[in-house]
């Protein structure tokens, strides 16, 4: 594990949390899936097709809104049941829903957010893990835009996002006109309007 903290945001990576072979066997399961969905979201009041591919996964059937868009839950898969509970593991954090996202080639991307909504809780824990071709994850303070990060998210790798980190920064993941291959990143985290 790296710390790779910064100012109020604790951030915490493991570069190979899976091996090559377990990455890619999740990898393939995951992108031939069809649970993937493109839907239309609110952006400072506008409606725009979401710029990747989403699923949302869930303990209970939840539901989880962001942007003005709302992912009713599917049920855990074995294989994500079991990366849940080794992330838990790890992280000593429990979770009960998965935000997958397919980023299909460097076209699709997440812009400037925070996951600060408020069923995630004051100071959510959100697990992200990284599928695919190597995106840069950068982070910057809402208030002070000198304290920034940028942090490759590589196959396989693992990046805890705790603390501050949505309070008090936002995060993205740019889009690149260089990759021409599809990423999937798994954010665990926990909905409390599923108690």
């Amino acid at each position: 594990m790296i710390d790779l903290s910064i100012d109020t945001a604790k951030l915490h990576f493991w570069p190979d949390f899976l091996t090559e072979n377990q990455a890619d066997e999740l990898f393939e399961e995951l992108k031939t899936s069809n649970l993937w969905r493109q839907d239309k979201v609110k952006v400072f009041g506008k409606t725009y097709d979401q710029p990747r591919l989403c699923f949302l996964a869930a303990d209970r059937k939840v539901n989880y809104t962001y942007s003005g868009l709302t992912l009713p839950a599917v049920d855990f898969s074995k294989s994500l049941s079991l990366i849940k509970t080794r992330i838990e593991q790890t992280s000593s954090t429990r979770f009960n829903s998965c935000l997958a996202n397919l980023y299909r080639d460097g076209n699709d991307s997440n812009g400037w957010h925070s996951d600060d909504e408020k069923e995630l809780g004051d100071e959510p824990v959100i697990a992200s893990l990284s599928l695919g071709v190597t995106r840069n994850f950068d982070l910057k303070h809402k208030r002070n835009r000198l304290i920034k990060k940028r942090i490759e998210l590589t196959h396989g790798s693992l990046l805890l996002m705790s603390g501050r980190t949505q309070k008090d920064f936002k995060h993205q993941i740019a889009k690149s006109k260089r990759i021409h291959e599809p990423r999937i990143n798994l954010t665990f985290r926990y909905i409390f309007e599923a108690l």
